[in-house]
This record gives structure tokens, C-alpha cells and sequence, in this order.
């Protein structure tokens, strides 16, 4: 399964990476927006995680952005904010997921594993 994660903090990356690499994902990493836009555009993902504060281009931009070109791509969005409204946002603008930090990998990698589950054809 080929993953896109498109976040910042490089501690938050190298966790994340060497979870999913252990799981057997591959995983494309972009640390801001613009770069992360770049690939999600050009590339075929089964999941991708978008961290909210992104510099360049932010999360939710990100999101909007990928949902006008792709309809079925799952989208999780990471997020240090928890607030309805930060959640509520997310959703309208394409989201499929809302994690707050922070989080335990394992929940995140049954989260992750779910979003592809339900978007993989019967």
C-alpha cells in the first residue's frame, strides 16, 4: 500500500515512517504543502495524511486542493487542534479522517488501514 504523508515535523516524520516501513507501506513524505500538492497530484496514493499547520500551503488548502482533482482518495488530516469547528472544517472541505495530537501509532495505523479498506473496490 503506497501512503503520502505530507507533514512538517521531522520527529513526527521519522515516527511515522519507520511504523508504516515496519507494516510494509511505502511511504512518500513532503514537508510542506506545495511539495506535498506536487506529488498528490501526480502520483497514485491509497491514503494520504495531511498535517493542518503546513507551511507554504496549509493543510486544509491541501486538502480542498486534492479533493477538486481526485474524489475517492482517502484523506486523513493530523491536527494539534481538536476544536468541532477545526474538525467540522475539515470534513466540508474533503476529509475523511480527523486525528489529534497526539496520537499512538497504532490507532493511527487501524485508522489508516480502515480508510484504505473502505475505499478498495468489493
Amino acid at each position: 500500500m503506497k501512503l503520502l504523508l505530507v507533514e512538517d515535523e521531522l520527529k513526527v516524520v521519522s515516527i511515522l515512517k519507520m511504523g508504516f516501513e515496519e507494516e510494509g507501506y511505502e511511504l512518500d513524505v513532503a514537508f510542506d504543502g506545495k511539495i506535498g500538492q506536487h506529488l498528490a497530484l501526480r502520483n497514485t496514493y491509497d491514503v494520504i495524511l495531511l498535517n493542518v499547520g503546513l507551511p507554504c500551503l496549509n493543510g486544509y488548502e491541501l486538502c480542498e486542493q486534492i479533493r477538486r482533482r481526485d474524489a475517492t482518495v482517502p484523506i486523513l488530516m493530523l491536527a494539534a487542534l481538536g476544536t468541532t469547528d477545526n474538525k467540522v472544517d475539515a470534513f466540508q472541505l474533503g476529509a475523511d479522517e480527523y486525528v489529534v495530537q497526539p496520537f499512538a501509532f497504532r490507532e493511527l495505523l487501524a485508522r489508516v488501514q480502515a480508510l484504505a479498506r473502505r475505499a478498495s473496490p468489493a
